[in-house]
Formats: C-alpha cells, sequence, structure tokens
C-alpha cells in the first residue's frame, strides 16, 4: 500500500472542509508548532465482521460500521487503527435491533445493507455513500474522511464532507436563530451565554449537532455525536459540499434513514430517548421575572391571577431569592418563612420553581461549598488548582457534573428545597457561563463518567449534565412525583432530563418570529418541551406585541413569561384592555386544549414523535415547503399560524392538503393552497384537521381546580377514516411507566349520509369520569338517528353553534350516525 500522504487536488480545495482557523492554530510560529498535513483515508484492503460491527482498514487507520437498527448505521473512524472507549451523553446505551444484515463484496465495494438502506464501502478511494431499498444514493461523500493531528492538545480535528445536492434542504441543528432551511449555512456548537441575542447569531445556548437531509422527497439524518466545538457548513462555502468537523474526539456519526422527515426524527429519538411525561401543570401558563420579591411582591401576583381570573400554574423565583446568590439557601429579609409562603401558594394552585446556577460562592462559612471542598467535587485546572470565576455570587469554584459521584451530591442538595414545597427547578447560567471570560479555560479537567478529558471535551455537555443531576436528584427525592426541571444549555439527549427555552431574547418583532421558527427547529431536533420567553426577556414590549406573543405561546410546548429586572413588569393585564381580555381568552383555550396536548406529548414519549411540525414535515415532497416557516402544526391535527407583523389584519396562511376547519368560524377550507385569513387582534389563524377528535376539559384556573366531570370531544367530520389519540393518566406520577394509563385511539369515518366513531382503549387507568359530550362540525347530513354499541340515543340537538350534540359514556366502543 502507498503511503497515506495528502492528495495536492484535494489539498488546494480547503473549503470542503472549510479548515482556515485550524492552519492558523497549528501554523502559529510563535509557540513554534509545525504545520500539519492532513490525511485522507487510503483504499481499503478489508474487511472483517464481529456480530452487527463491520470493521475496514487502509492498512493504518481504521473505519467501524456498526448496524444499529434496520435505518440506523453508525460510522466510526481510528486515525491509527485505535478507537476510543465506547461512551456517549448522546446515546446512553447502543442496542442493535437490525431484523438482518449482510456484508456484500465486489470488484467496486464493500456493501454493508439491512433491507431499508445499504452502506457502501468504494474501494478505490474509500468513499462511503449510503442508499435505500431502491438504490436510490441518498448520501455520498465528496472526499474520503480526514484527519488532522492536534498537536497542542492531543488527538485530532476530524472532517466529514458529502455532496450538497442541487435541490437539497437542510433542517434541525436545536436552537439556531436562522431561517428553518439552514441551506447556504455555516454553524459553530458551542454552548455560549447569548444574552440579547440577535437573527444569524452564532453560536447560542445548546449543541444538537444532529440535521435532517431532504432531497428529491427522500429524508435522511446526520447525527455527529462529538462533543468538542464542532462545525457545519450546509453548502455556504462551497455549493456542491456540506461538512461537519470537530476541534477534537473522534469521527463518529449516524446515518439516520427516513425517508420521511418524521421517520428520521423518531430513529433519532431510538438513539438519545424521548422526554418523559411532564407533569400536567407544567403545560399550564407560568409567570417568571427576575425577580418577584419580597415574599408580598409574590403573593400580590399570585393573587392578581386569581382575581383577574387569569389561569397560571406556575410562579418562578429568580436569583434574588437566595441569600447572596449562594445557591440552595433563602434570603430571609425577602422570604423569612418560604416553607409558609410555598405552602399558602399552593393551596390556591400555585407551584413554585426556583432558579439554582452551577456557580457555588468560595466561602468556607456556606455549607454546600464546604462540602464541595472537602469532597474535592470542584472542577480543576491542568495543574490542580480549583478552576475559579466570577458570575453573580462573585468568587466561585464549580462542580464537575461530568463525574457521577458529583451528580448524586448536587441531586441531593435539593432536599431541602423540595421540603420547603418546591415544585420545580430551573437551571440557568450552565453553558457554563463565567463572567469577563465567557466560559472555563481550555485546561480545565472533568471525569467525564471515567473517561477523562479537558473541558474542550466536556463543555457543551456540561449544562446537560448539571440538568441531568438535577432531575435525578429531584426523581430519588419526590419518589413517584415527577420532577419538573427547565435548562438553558444543553446537547443531545438532554430531553431526557428536561425542557428548554431559548434564551434570553428581545421584546421586538423580529424575535417573535425567530422564537416561532426556532421552536419548530428544536422540536424537529428531538428538544420538544420548548418555548420562548414571552413578551422578550429584555427591551419593551407594547401591549399588541405581548399579547400576540401570548398567541404564540398558547401553540407552545411550553407556556412561561418572563422579563429582566431593568424592564417595565408584564403580566397579561399589565396593558389593560382589551389586551387583557384577549390574552384572558388564549391562555383559557391553553386550559381547555390541555388533553389534547398532554396527548401529543404522550405521543412523542412512546412513539417519538415531534410536538411541533413545521410544513415541510406534512408534505416534504412539495419544495415551496422547504421554505415556509410560518406555519407549524402542533401534533398533527392542529395548524397554526401566529400573527408576526404589527398592525396585521390579515394574512395569509398555507394549508397542507386535505380538508381544515377554522377553529374561529367552523368553516370548511380545501388544503394544497394558501388561503387569506382575517387576523383582527383577538383572533389568529388556528385550522383543525379533518377527521379530527380534539378532547377538552373545561376551563380552570390551574390544574386541578375542578374533578373532571365530564370530558368534551369536538369532532369534525371528513369522508375518510381518520385517527386521533387521547391519553390520560394520574398527571403528576410516573404510574405510566407500569401501564397505569388511558390510551385512547378514535377512528371517525364518513359518507354524504353516514357517520362512525370507533373507540379502542388501552392501558389500566379508569378516568372518574364517566360521559363524553360529542360535538361535530360539519356534517353534510341532517342527523336522523344516532346508536351506541347498538343502542339508540334519542337524546341530541343542535346546539346554539349550530353543531349536532349529544352525551354518551366514556367507554363507548362504536358509534353511528346516519341521515335515516
Amino acid at each position: 500500500m502507498e503511503e497515506n500522504t495528502t492528495n495536492p487536488e484535494l489539498e488546494l480545495n480547503k473549503s470542503t472542509v472549510a479548515e482556515e482557523e485550524v492552519f492558523q492554530h497549528v501554523n502559529n510560529p510563535v509557540i513554534g508548532i509545525k504545520p500539519i498535513i492532513k490525511k485522507y483515508l487510503g483504499i481499503p484492503k478489508q474487511a472483517d465482521q464481529i456480530g452487527h460491527k463491520f470493521y475496514f482498514t487502509d492498512g493504518e487507520a481504521k473505519v467501524e460500521i456498526v448496524v444499529v437498527t434496520d435505518e440506523i448505521i453508525r460510522v466510526r473512524l481510528a486515525p491509527h487503527g485505535v478507537f476510543l472507549e465506547e461512551f456517549s451523553y448522546g446515546v446512553p446505551k447502543i442496542t442493535p435491533k437490525a431484523t438482518a444484515f449482510t456484508l456484500f463484496e465486489d470488484d467496486a465495494e464493500f456493501r454493508v445493507s439491512t433491507g431499508v438502506v445499504t452502506c457502501h464501502i468504494r474501494k478505490a478511494d474509500f468513499f462511503i455513500s449510503f442508499s435505500d431499498a431502491d438504490d436510490t444514493i441518498t448520501s455520498m461523500d465528496a472526499v474520503p474522511m480526514h484527519w488532522e493531528e492536534n498537536v497542542a492538545f492531543g488527538g485530532y480535528y476530524v472532517f466529514c464532507t458529502k455532496e450538497c445536492l442541487p435541490r437539497e434542504a437542510f433542517f434541525g441543528l436545536g436552537d439556531k436563530p436562522t431561517e428553518l432551511n439552514l441551506r447556504g449555512k455555516r454553524f459553530v456548537n458551542w454552548n455560549t451565554d447569548a444574552y440579547s441575542f440577535q437573527w444569524n447569531q452564532d453560536p447560542i445556548y445548546r449543541t444538537i449537532p444532529f440535521y435532517i437531509s431532504i432531497n428529491e422527497g427522500i429524508s435522511h439524518g446526520i447525527f455527529f455525536d462529538n462533543t468538542f466545538k464542532s462545525h457545519f457548513d450546509f453548502g455556504s462555502q462551497e455549493p456542491d459540499k456540506t461538512s461537519f468537523w470537530a476541534d477534537g474526539g473522534e469521527l463518529q456519526y449516524y446515518y439516520i434513514h427516513g425517508p420521511h422527515m418524521m421517520d428520521v426524527v423518531k430513529n433519532y429519538h431510538k438513539l438519545t430517548g424521548t422526554h418523559p411525561m411532564p407533569p400536567l401543570w407544567a403545560l399550564g401558563y407560568h409567570q417568571c421575572r427576575w425577580s418577584y420579591y419580597p415574599e408580598a411582591k409574590v403573593r400580590k401576583i399570585a393573587t392578581t391571577f386569581r382575581e383577574q381570573n387569569i389561569p397560571c400554574d406556575g410562579i418562578y423565583l429568580d436569583i434574588d431569592y437566595m441569600d447572596g446568590y449562594r445557591c440552595f439557601t433563602w434570603n430571609k429579609k425577602y422570604f423569612p418563612d418560604p416553607k409558609a409562603m410555598i405552602s399558602d401558594l399552593a393551596k390556591d394552585g400555585f407551584k413554585t420553581v426556583v432558579i439554582i446556577d452551577p456557580g457555588i460562592r468560595v466561602d468556607d462559612n456556606y455549607w454546600v461549598f464546604k462540602e464541595g471542598k472537602e469532597k474535592r467535587y470542584f472542577c480543576r485546572r491542568s495543574d490542580d488548582y480549583f478552576m475559579e470565576g466570577h458570575v453573580w455570587p462573585g468568587r466561585c469554584q464549580f462542580p464537575d457534573f461530568t463525574n457521577p459521584e458529583v451528580r448524586e451530591w448536587w441531586g441531593g442538595l435539593f432536599q431541602g428545597l423540595v421540603d420547603a414545597g418546591v415544585a420545580g427547578v430551573w437551571n440557568d447560567m450552565n453553558e457554563p457561563a463565567v463572567f469577563g471570560t465567557s466560559t472555563f479555560p481550555d485546561d480545565v479537567r472533568h471525569q467525564y463518567d471515567g473517561h477523562r478529558g479537558s473541558h474542550r471535551k466536556a463543555h457543551n455537555v456540561y449544562g446537560m449534565q448539571m440538568v441531568r443531576a438535577t432531575y435525578e436528584g429531584l426523581r430519588n427525592i419526590m419518589k413517584n412525583k415527577r420532577p419538573f426541571t427547565i435548562t438553558r444549555a444543553g446537547y443531545s439527549g438532554v430531553q431526557r432530563y428536561s425542557s428548554v427555552w431559548t434564551g434570553d431574547n428581545v421584546a421586538t418583532w423580529e424575535h417573535l418570529k425567530l422564537g416561532n421558527v426556532q421552536l419548530q427547529r428544536l422540536s424537529m431536533s428531538g428538544i420538544p418541551f420548548c418555548g420562548t420567553d414571552i413578551g422578550g426577556f429584555s427591551g419593551e414590549p407594547d401591549g399588541e406585541l405581548f399579547t400576540r406573543w401570548i398567541q404564540l405561546g398558547t401553540f407552545s410546548p411550553f407556556m412561561r413569561a418572563h422579563s429582566a429586572g431593568d424592564t417595565k413588569e408584564r403580566e397579561p393585564w399589565s396593558f389593560g384592555d382589551p389586551y387583557t381580555a384577549i390574552n384572558r381568552k388564549f391562555i383559557e383555550l391553553r386550559y381547555k386544549l390541555l388533553p389534547y396536548l398532554y396527548s401529543t406529548f404522550w405521543e412523542h414519549h412512546r412513539y417519538g414523535f415531534p410536538i411541533l411540525r413545521p410544513i415541510v414535515m406534512q408534505e416534504q415532497l412539495e419544495s415551496d415547503n422547504y421554505f415556509r416557516q410560518d406555519e407549524f402544526t402542533y401534533g398533527d391535527k392542529i395548524l397554526v399560524c401566529p400573527v408576526l407583523e404589527p398592525g396585521q389584519k390579515s394574512r395569509r396562511v398555507y394549508l397542507p392538503t386535505g380538508v381544515w376547519y377554522n377553529f374561529w368560524t367552523l368553516e370548511v377550507v380545501e388544503g394544497g393552497k394558501e388561503v387569506e385569513v382575517q387576523t383582527p387582534l383577538e383572533t389568529i389563524p388556528v385550522f383543525i384537521k379533518a377527521g379530527a377528535v380534539i378532547p377538552e376539559y373545561p376551563i380552570q384556573q390551574y390544574v386541578g381546580e375542578k374533578e373532571i366531570e365530564e370530558v368534551k370531544l369536538n369532532i369534525y367530520f371528513a369522508d375518510h377514516d381518520a385517527n386521533s389519540f387521547f391519553f390520560e393518566d394520574y398527571g403528576e406520577t410516573f404510574a405510566y411507566e407500569q401501564d397505569i394509563y388511558s390510551e385512547k385511539k378514535f377512528v371517525t369515518s364518513g359518507t354524504k349520509t353516514s357517520m362512525s366513531i370507533q373507540q379502542s382503549v388501552e392501558g389500566l387507568y379508569t378516568p372518574r369520569y364517566d360521559m363524553y359530550t360529542f360535538t361535530v362540525s360539519g356534517l353534510p347530513f341532517k342527523a336522523k338517528t344516532i346508536t351506541a354499541d347498538g343502542k339508540a340515543i334519542t337524546d341530541f340537538a343542535v346546539n346554539a353553534d349550530g353543531l349536532l350534540e349529544f352525551k354518551y359514556s366514556k367507554n363507548f366502543k362504536k358509534i353511528d350516525i346516519a341521515a335515516k
């Protein structure tokens, strides 16, 4: 075999991997580092199989191909033939589940095939490509995988460059503040405290190195599971090439086959996990500010919600509740008896959520610092001094959350807060952020669950492991009660532990638009429980902007208003009428739709579906949809198009193919086109998919205020079969993990003269109510007879809204409505 040296032709084409920063670093004459030669894979000489793993080598470097499932194949590169010990925070455990797979070889290539997807290894140059069952190439290397030795830190810079096809579009990467379609853009993943971030600012808070490609109607995903600073170029520097690379670690990525975008996301969740079912109250409206204090202020806010009859479930306490910003303490001047206050709030239906930061004040009289110091739980630098930095408490040290012993210790620290009645924890400043220096120095050492590394390796997972410690600690302390956690920073898989919000946004119409896109992107990137700071964290919204943001928040998985302390207060009543009345109307709508919203969480948790779904996920064969980013669906039954411009009285809305009902007017609209919709301040475009069954609860001021005595089923006629889900359980325990839940599947079908509704039930949970109230929209005939399980229902009528309405037992199996 020839020596694997630099290919001069490829060497000239730096844009394939965009390595300028690397060259500047390694050729620095001041520190005397010699130039580094790029090394490319040579010619694969042999193939070996060990179970579901296949190994290919050019004589020095080795490539591992792992068949994970029929749709997922992992690729891993070892430049000198030795792989790192297998470990990942993103993918907790690889469990191969492929039904069958085989290795083929001919004169041109090796092929590892599952029957659904085939990985091709070309013998001439070690190019790796993937194809589907129809032999359509879906992903192909543009140059061989390659690397550069990192002489400053050890290890390698690793690079992968693939062809970018002329009509290919890209989506994902988490909360990037840019257009939904990433084509033509370039990004860095390095968790960053980005106060008042702007459009196209990069990087910001989270690292989600997962993207979805769609080309000619076929979709696949790439998950680059590397925690170092990583980079993605989607045809930015060179239009026909897509690259991803990292400043260290292994070149390890998962090819995830579709062919539909929904399949890609579901398969990604098979690797990284789904969000556990949240407590039902967490889906209610939450109110936050930096900060609500003293106690009298908190009580006043809570009292005003109830006086104004505006539903609310959560009140947040920012850093001023602490004693000198010391975590796990209370400022007794502002909160002399926190347990009594939280108890009183709970009696009025409010859950209390408190903030916790990772910085622990250096103070030998502070019990948390004293324990951490004695047990050597804080991060240390390469010379073994403890890493220190200034954040809110002043001079601080920081726990190493990549150490499982530290995580267990940290989780136990929440005992006092839980004993005081705290129901949820908000993890902030965990990028990690440090005043003046942005973050930790690169030489800080981390235990990394026994796989030691520097902060270059651990930075992007630090926040994820902090909230993991929080979640696991709360779950242990709270026993069978579900914790609620929220985090600002995270890495792929953080959804197993926490919800997120988009960070410190700004009170502008631009940020309202941006938040709408960011939430769709987070959801399709595997982070389902997400929201924005309603009204903007910094700056001053007027009443119109705040109300339009409340309307978007009504259909966001996480709904919280939050603002900075140097701004005017912004509760739902802050701008007076008509804004207060409209805000109340939409927050009440949120509570009416809770059973539907909760059911979409179950569909995510159990089946891996995203909660928010951009239009391109509905119709990926239509290339025009690659650029639609205003409209989205919540689940698959409710389509929303927020109003994103001031003074907008109407707007164009695209409806996917099919029949849709205007939620407000019940007008039936044919989809597959744009329609003009009136948008006075008191409404936004909301449409329901024909055939849907939307469960509805009565309006409550908080979750659990009322005993649910009956559930309303809103049924939207369709002349075809349609499926809907309705999930119920205790709403706050983990009993659903033992099948104590009720998953109801409704199947509706209709003709010009009849309609049927069938129900099947799975699970061991029995709701206390006995009856459904049915309302049926869009019947093309006048109902003359209704039978339920063969029994005639005679008590039915047309209600004030012109809808057929009747009641019947929740245990029905089939209801038939007919014109005769």
